[in-house]
C-alpha cells in the first residue's frame, strides 16, 4: 500500500508532488542524507524521521533527526542545531528537507508548521504525507503560508523505513513490540519452570530502558502468577524511571491482590507510589480485543513481555511491528519455549523477518548475550495480472 497517498487521492494529483527529474542534485543528497538521519531515532508511537536545511547553493547547513516520543522532532532538532545559538539568520531562500510532511498539531511538543514558519525557511521538501489525520496537513499550512512546499522526493524508501507504523496507522493500533529473553536452543524457562535469570544484567538493564520508552507492557496471567513481576521501568541502581509503562495482564485467572504488578508491594515510584491506577487487568485471551482498549486508552507504543502464549498469540495474529531478542548462550535442550504453536503447518507459511538496521543496528552485543531486533519482512510481489 502507497501511504504517500493515503486520504488524499493518486499521487499525481496531489498539488505537492514533484517529478524525480525536477529535484537538484543538492537535494538528492540532502534527502539521502535525512534518511540515514532518521534511522538514528528509535521505533515507537512515532516514525522515524530526519531533516537537513541546505542553503540556495546547496550547502549542507545544519542535520537533525526525531529520537523518540517526547522529543523534539526531526524539523524542530534540525532548526534548533542551526539557529540554537540565538543567532539569527535569513533563511528564506534555504530549504528544510524532511522525510515525512511537516505535522500541523500540539502533542508532546508544538507544531512543526509553526517552528518552520518563525524560522523563516522559504522551501520544504517531504518525501512522503502524514497519514496520521491529527497531525497530518502540514504542507498545506505551509503552502498557504506562503512556504515553496515539494514533495516526493525518495518516497518509496522513506515509505519503507516506517512500513510498520504506518501499518499501525492504518489499522488505528498501538505500534508494537514483541521482547523475547531466551537461550539459543529457544527457551524461556527450564523443565521445573526456573527462569531468573536466564538473561544476563547487561540485557535486563537494556529492557528496562526499552520499558522507560513504552506506553504499555502486556503480559498473561500464568506469567504473573509465576514469576510475580513488577512490569517497572528502573535504572541500574534499582531507581525508578521517571515515565512508567501502564502494567496490563490479559487472561481469565484473577491476579491477587498481593502482586507486584498491582503496585501493592509497597513499591515506589517517582514521584508517585504505583498502585491500582497504573494496573489494568483484562479479562480476555484475544489479542485483538486487548490492542483495542489500549488504543481507546491513548497507549501509542506496546511491550509484549509474555510468556509463550501470549508472545505466540501476538504473532499469529500479524500484531507484531518490532521483534526484540534477548539470547543468552545458554542450553537447556528442554522446558518451556519462547512460542507455543503458532499455527505454521509447512515451511512455505513460516513467518519471514528481517533485521532492523535502525539504532544502534540489527545485533548488540551485552554482556556474554546477543539482543536481535527484527522487523517483519516485506510482503512479497503479487504476480496477479502476470
Amino acid at each position: 500500500m502507497n501511504f504517500s497517498n493515503m486520504n488524499h487521492g493518486s499521487f499525481n494529483q496531489d498539488p505537492y508532488s514533484t517529478e524525480p527529474e525536477h529535484f537538484t542534485g543538492a537535494e538528492i543528497l540532502g534527502m539521502e542524507t535525512a534518511l540515514s538521519a532518521a534511522r538514528q531515532g528509535v521505533r515507537g508511537a512515532n516514525p522515524l524521521v530526519g531533516a537537513v536545511i541546505i542553503d540556495a547553493d546547496g550547502t549542507f547547513l545544519a542535520i537533525g533527526h526525531h529520537g523518540g516520543a517526547g522529543t523534539a522532532h526531526a524539523e524542530a532538532d534540525v532548526i534548533n542545531r542551526l539557529l540554537g545559538t540565538g543567532v539569527k539568520r535569513d533563511l528564506s531562500a534555504a530549504t528544510l528537507i524532511v522525510t515525512l510532511e511537516p505535522c500541523s498539531h500540539f502533542g508532546r511538543t508544538g507544531p512543526c508548521t509553526q517552528a518552520i514558519l518563525d524560522a523563516g525557511i522559504g522551501n520544504v521538501v517531504f518525501a512522503v504525507r502524514d497519514p496520521h489525520l491529527p497531525a497530518s496537513g502540514g504542507a498545506d499550512i505551509l503552502h498557504k503560508e506562503g512556504i515553496n512546499v515539494r514533495m516526493g522526493l525518495m518516497a518509496e524508501e522513506a515509505e519503507d523505513m516506517n512500513r510498520q507504523w504506518f501499518v499501525a496507522v492504518r489499522d488505528s493500533r498501538p505500534f508494537i513490540t514483541a521482547r523475547l529473553a531466551q537461550t539459543v536452543d529457544g527457551r524461556i524457562a527450564a523443565v521445573d519452570g526456573t527462569s531468573q535469570w536466564i538473561t544476563s544484567q547487561e540485557s535486563r538493564q537494556d529492557s528496562h530502558e526499552l520499558r522507560a520508552r513504552v506506553d504499555a507492557i502486556v503480559v498473561g496471567t500464568e506469567t504473573v502468577i509465576a514469576d510475580n513481576p513488577r512490569l517497572t521501568a528502573r535504572a541500574a541502581d534499582g531507581t525508578y524511571a521517571a515515565k512508567q509503562p501502564l502494567r496490563v495482564v490479559m487472561g481469565m485467572r484473577e491476579i491477587p491482590a498481593d502482586a507486584a504488578v498491582r503496585g501493592a508491594s509497597g513499591i515506589p515510584s517517582s514521584p508517585d507510589r504505583l498502585g491500582d491506577d497504573d494496573f489494568l487487568a483484562l479479562h480476555t485471551h484475544d489479542p485483538a480485543a486487548v490492542v483495542r482498549e489500549l488504543q481507546e486508552r491513548g497507549v501509542g507504543h506496546l511491550m509484549i513481555e509474555g510468556g509463550a502464549k501470549i508472545n505466540a498469540a501476538f504473532l499469529a495474529r500479524g500484531l507484531v511491528d518490532e521483534l526484540v531478542v534477548y539470547l543468552a548462550p545458554t542450553l537447556l535442550g528442554a522446558g518451556i519455549p519462547a512460542l507455543t504453536d503458532l499455527g505454521i503447518g509447512t515451511l512455505g507459511d513460516a513467518q519471514r523477518w528481517e533485521w532492523d538496521a535502525t539504532t544502534r543496528g540489527p545485533v548488540e552485543v551485552l554482556g556474554p548475550d546477543l539482543k536481535l531486533t527484527l522487523m517483519p519482512a516485506k510482503a512479497a510481489p503479487s504476480d496477479e495480472g502476470n
